[in-house]
């Protein structure tokens, strides 16, 4: 073989590379399903609306899920209104209640009581947690060197 018929060749196999991809060769691998238009059609659609409709499919689900989170925030938050009234209305009705609250979450006490406060473990970690954020850096004082102060 002569070097111009090698290239021949191997500019054959070249175009029979890129001779697979053409449209008519496409069509002819594709299964007899896939060249019915109305399935093309449907699989279009579908493809639109799941994914590139701005109202597309995935971010309803998405809205849906926050909306339902929402929700269950809503209501938790009415509850806790409706529990914050009630305890509203005992504290303007009874001077009792009101002192039993004080003393319960302030931990106000008389002048001549004691008062013992008996903190459960969690209740303590919760305290140690915030001294820690709350506690500033203590600031860099000078350094102790060998010689005092006096000399």
């Amino acid at each position: 073989m002569t070097v111009q018929e090698n290239n021949e060749s191997g500019n054959n196999r070249k175009g029979d590379f890129w001779q697979r991809f053409t449209l008519a060769a496409l069509l002819e691998r594709m299964p007899p399903w896939m060249k019915n238009k109305y399935i093309l059609t449907i699989l279009v659609f579908l493809v639109w609306i799941i994914l590139l409709d701005p109202n597309n499919l995935i971010s309803r689900v998405r809205e849906i899920k926050t909306r339902n989170r929402l929700q269950q925030e809503k209501e938790y938050y009415m509850a806790r209104i409706e529990e914050d009234r009630r305890k509203l209305n005992e504290l303007r009705t009874s001077n009792e209640n009101l002192e039993k609250y004080a003393r319960e979450q302030y931990r106000m006490k008389r002048p001549d009581e004691d008062l013992f406060i008996i903190v459960t473990p969690d209740e303590e970690r919760k305290i140690r947690r915030e001294r820690k954020v709350s506690k500033t850096p203590k600031p860099a004082g000078k350094r102790a060197s060998g010689k005092s102060h006096k000399e």
